[in-house]
């Protein structure tokens, strides 16, 4: 595949060991993409580039979605982009999930950059991420570091961030000897991808996850991702909102 192209993939999957909620279900849909780029192309310019693109795929899907079903468009035409570094800074006494709701709130649509890695502490600095997937340590010109991130709106329904895709420059051969080291995953290098990145043989890419039920359930402004997909969930807690008149697919059911 020549630089400038890549793959898509309709990901279809199961999660099991993880956390079932109204935004997470067992079964796992999403759009993951992957395209090949040029050496010169691992900066914050190419990423906010591929960011608004993305974007404004998802704000022309909501306005169609809008006009045909009647339901009021929310999303604002550009997205605003948000370093965590300087998000930690301005609100350090903030989990990362109210750092998230606070500029969510103001901003309505937000890329959050750098997700990923550790602050003096110990601590994260905002999420976690695998030291073999994503760039979360390259330096950035606003000071900050990575070039990854997460596209999050304001969920009005909710009153809360909604993350709609996670994505990122991938780590190059240097990033990704750095993050194994940084985690204490240096076995992972004599691994068959990880040998073929090291040596050369793969391509730098971008890529990401976008989430199909996740996209349904804002635009349907749904309370739970139950409405929009087949799923496990809790059979009380089926029950529980059926009384709130949200019904589930899949009915909680083995």
């Amino acid at each position: 595949v020549p630089a400038g192209q890549g793959i898509v993939a309709d990901f279809r999957g199961l999660r099991c060991d993880d956390d079932v909620d109204f935004t997470h279900s067992l079964y796992v849909d999403q759009f993951d993409w992957e395209k090949h780029i040029n050496v010169e192309d691992r900066n914050i310019d190419y990423l906010q580039n591929t960011v608004k693109a993305i974007y404004k795929a998802v704000y022309d899907t909501e306005q169609a979605v809008a006009k045909k079903f009647g339901i009021e468009a929310i999303l604002p035409e550009h997205i605003t982009f948000i370093s965590s570094d300087v998000a930690l800074k301005e609100y350090p006494d903030a989990s990362a999930k109210e750092r998230e709701n606070i500029y969510c709130a103001k901003h309505k649509a937000v890329f959050f950059m750098g997700i990923g890695g550790n602050k003096a502490d110990g601590t994260l600095r905002h999420d976690g991420r695998a030291p073999d997937y994503d760039d979360w340590t390259t330096s950035r010109p606003c000071g900050g570091s990575g070039l990854n991130g997460d596209i999050l709106v304001w969920n009005p329904l909710l009153k809360q961030s909604f993350e709609l895709s996670s994505m990122g420059i991938r780590v190059n051969p240097t990033v990704l000897e750095k993050q194994l080291d940084l985690c204490g995953n240096n076995e992972r290098k004599e691994l068959i991808w990880h040998k073929m990145l090291l040596d050369g043989t793969l391509p730098q890419t971008i890529g990401g996850g976008i989430g199909q039920s996740r996209l349904c359930q804002y635009f349907l402004r749904c309370a739970h991702i139950g409405e929009v997909q087949h799923g496990w969930y809790n059979p009380e807690e089926v029950e529980f909102l059926k009384k709130k008149n949200v019904c589930l697919l899949g009915l909680g059911e083995y």
